[in-house]
């Protein structure tokens, strides 16, 4: 056998599997790689795409972490499900805020952040020919954790409520076989969009008439405005009878990296994903969920104080914009402002090309809105993270950079690109 003829010498092919190939191009990607390549260049880019916070967490979480983790026992593996006095701890505050009362037990689970949970909840849920019904403009995990699943996905437009509902009335009367999950998101990502408590009573009806599992992703819960309070769908009456809800210490707490989620609600649903847990995971680094214990227990006013610094950004950002001449709607809650695209520029550029200018010749980074489904086209999501004279000086390299570009783009509107 000559050299070239032996097995080690032939090629090989890698196959991924077919919900790998399912997953589209990530949209971007071109951004981000713009932007390395500013910061690698020296350019000093503000970063409005991504909400991840920027403040920190309370010291005395900090020092309770540390504390924690000189512990040796806390170095041990921990229970998939979240140690139980974390779990009761979520239901303390579900009681509290929302008066919803919740067996710690049974109805509360603890995830590696709440997009693992809601992740391996699809998987737990839906099979090859299931469908989920989403809003749109979506989320990206609440399409792409269906289609790893092998399930399917209906996007139902978001922005008003009514017909939202009776999108998913008509949609479940029409389709056979029906679709078998609703995914709901209020505060809305990444359109901002809010509901009242009886926008959850309505749903609670949908799904029993039609034997429809709801998620309620709640990722914004603790982040809102101008005296408005987001309602919980797991405090309307019936809500724990056919869906869970997601909420996170990422946003509030400002505990993004620790990855800290929990899963609450209905028995059979929890029960599911602790199946698929306990097969993937074991649990949580427990010195986090110890110092997420004092978090939750005695840091609530500083959760409403960080609101009020978003709320600061938002005042700076969107009155910066309106002063530009946008149409700005200042959200509710939230960290993101979702802003439509100003004529003429809408008219003449895609929003992939419009986002991709304002960082080429702006330094100003934000999310287009086609990277959140075709409903998001002609929309930029501009996050809250940095401070205010940070979100200042953005607007003014927008309005920079848009004036320099004028002339070179005052021609007739040409076919958008992506």
């Amino acid at each position: 056998m000559s050299a070239d003829s032996s097995p080690l010498n032939q090629p090989f092919h890698v196959e991924v599997a077919q919900r790998v190939k399912r997953l589209p191009p990530y949209l971007f990607g071109r951004i981000n790689k713009m932007i390395y390549d500013k910061r690698v260049a020296g350019d000093d880019v503000i970063e409005l795409g991504m909400g991840n916070p920027s403040d920190p967490p309370q010291q005395v979480v900090i020092e309770k972490l540390v504390e924690a983790a000189r512990d040796p026992r806390s170095h041990r593996y921990s229970k998939s499900n979240g140690i139980a006095n974390l779990r009761r701890e979520v239901g303390a505050k579900y009681l509290k805020k929302y008066g919803v009362r919740l067996d710690p037990d049974n109805e509360v689970l603890v995830c590696l952040g709440s997009k693992e949970g809601f992740s391996h909840m699809c998987l737990a849920l839906m099979g090859a020919g299931d469908t989920a019904l989403v809003p749109a403009p979506f989320f990206p995990v609440h399409v792409y954790a269906v289609a790893l699943a092998s399930g399917n996905v209906i996007s139902l437009p978001v922005a008003d409520n009514d017909k939202f509902l009776s999108d998913i009335a008509y949609t479940c009367e029409t389709l056979y076989p029906r679709p078998k999950l609703l995914i709901i998101c209020y505060p809305h990502n990444p359109s901002s969009a809010v509901v009242e408590q009886g926008f959850y009573d309505e749903v609670v009806k949908l799904a029993k008439r039609y034997n429809l599992m709801v998620i309620s992703d709640f990722a914004y819960a603790d982040v809102a405005f101008d005296g408005y309070k987001p309602p919980s769908f797991l405090a309307s009456p019936g809500a724990i009878d056919v869906g869970v809800e997601f909420t996170t210490m990422s946003k509030g707490y400002n505990m993004a990296g620790w990855r800290v989620g929990f899963c609450s609600g209905n028995a059979e649903m929890i029960s599911a994903l602790a199946t698929i847990k306990g097969y993937y995971d074991y649990g949580m680094f427990q010195a986090i969920q110890v110092a997420a214990i004092l978090a939750l227990r005695d840091t609530e006013a500083a959760v409403e104080e960080q609101s009020l610094v978003y709320k600061s950004r938002r005042d700076a950002l969107c009155d910066g914009l309106a002063r530009l001449g946008w149409d700005v709607a200042p959200p509710k809650a939230g960290m993101f402002v979702w802003q439509a695209i100003p004529e003429p520029w809408r008219s003449r550029m895609s929003t992939m090309d419009f986002a991709m200018l304002l960082l080429d010749r702006g330094n100003v980074a934000v999310s287009p809105g086609s990277g959140f489904g075709p409903a998001g086209e002609g929309f930029l999501r501009m996050s809250l993270v940095e401070n205010e004279e940070r979100l200042r000086q953005a607007v003014r390299h927008i309005k920079r950079c848009l004036a320099e570009a004028e002339p070179e783009f005052a021609k007739p509107a040409r076919q958008a690109s992506v």
